[in-house]
C-alpha cells in the first residue's frame, strides 16, 4: 500500500538535528529522508513535519497531536522521549503515561503508526550508564504501547550503531547524517518499503577510537554550553525548544530530489 500523507512529530530527532541540508537552510534528518521515498511511488504525495526541538512527550501531545489531526494523513511518525529522559524531577510511571498518551493519541490521527526506541548512550557517554535506567524506562514504554495500540516499533536499543560514534553529531546525542539514513532505512523497512540499501550497510573503515582529551572536549564544547541554557531557562522559566517552530507546518509535495544524501 502506498501512503499520499505522512506527518512526522516529536523533537530534535524528528526535526533533523544534526544533518543540516547543504545550504544550511534548515536540518533535513531521517523523516525527510522517508518522505523523499515514499514521494517517488506517490506522485501527489505530501509530506508535513512538526517536530520541534526541546519538547518533551507531553507538550508533543498537546501541541503537535491536534495539528496533525487536522492534516488527516494516513501515516505518522513519533520520535520523542529523550527530553524526558534529560528532564529534572524524572518519574518513570509519569513518563510512562505520557508515552501511552501519545502513541494513544496518534492511532487517531492516522491509521499507521511509527514509534521509536531510544539508542543506548552509555556506550558514547562518559557517565552515560547513570542514565541507562532511564532510557530502559522509557523504551519499555515504548514497547509496551506500541503493542497495545498497533504502532510498528522500530527498536533502536539493539541497533549497533550506537556502538559507532559517526553515526551522531558532535554533542553525541543527535544524529549525524550518517545515522538519519540510518533510520531512514529502518523505517523503510517496517513500512515494506524498498530503500537504498547502503542506508543500512556498516560505515566503511573503523570509528576513531575515544580518549580522554577527546571527553574533556566533548564536556567542554557540548555538554557546558547546554548545562548553562538550561539554568537559565529554569531561571527565566522557558522551556527548551520555546520561540521554535515547526520547519514544514503544512503538507506539502516534496521531491525526492529534495531529501536525498
Amino acid at each position: 500500500m502506498g501512503f499520499h500523507t505522512f506527518v512526522a512529530v516529536g523533537d530534535s530527532c524528528a526535526e533533523g538535528l544534526d544533518d543540516p541540508y547543504p545550504d544550511h537552510s534548515q536540518y533535513r534528518g531521517w523523516a525527510d529522508y522517508v518522505a523523499g521515498r515514499l514521494a517517488r511511488d506517490e506522485t501527489a504525495f505530501r509530506y508535513a513535519n512538526l517536530a520541534i526541538r526541546g519538547r518533551r512527550l507531553d507538550q508533543i501531545a498537546a501541541e503537535q497531536l491536534p495539528a496533525a489531526e487536522r492534516h488527516e494523513p494516513d501515516l505518522i511518525a513519533l520520535f520523542g522521549g529523550g527530553n524526558d529522559v534529560l528532564s529534572r524531577g524524572w518519574d518513570a510511571r509519569t513518563v510512562a503515561r505520557r508515552v501511552d498518551t501519545a502513541i494513544r493519541q496518534c492511532t487517531h490521527v492516522a491509521p499507521t503508526v511509527v514509534t521509536f526506541t531510544l539508542s543506548d548512550i552509555a556506550h558514547r557517554m562518559p557517565l552515560g550508564g547513570r542514565m541507562r535506567p532511564r532510557v530502559t524506562a522509557l523504551n519499555d514504554a515504548i514497547r509496551e504501547a506500541s503493542v497495545s495500540y498497533g504502532a510498528k516499533l522500530v527498536d533502536l536499543w539493539q541497533d549497533q550503531a550506537a556502538h559507532d560514534s559517526r553515526y551522531f553529531g558532535p554533542d553525541r546525542l543527535h544524529l549525524s547524517q550518517a545515522g538519519h539514513l540510518r533510520v531512514a532505512g529502518h523505517v523503510l523497512d517496517r513500512l515494506g518499503v524498498a530503500h537504498d540499501g547502503s542506508w543500512l550497510r556498516p560505515l566503511p573503515g573503523a570509528p576513531a577510537q575515544g580518549s580522554a582529551i577527546a571527553d574533556l572536549r566533548w564536556l567542554w564544547q557540548e555538554v557546558l554550553p547546554v548545562g548553562i541554557t538550561r539554568l537559565r531557562n529554569r531561571l527565566t522559566g522557558r522551556s527548551p525548544g520555546d520561540g521554535f517552530l515547526p520547519k514544514r507546518p503544512e503538507l506539502l509535495p516534496v521531491a525526492f530530489s529534495e531529501a536525498q544524501a
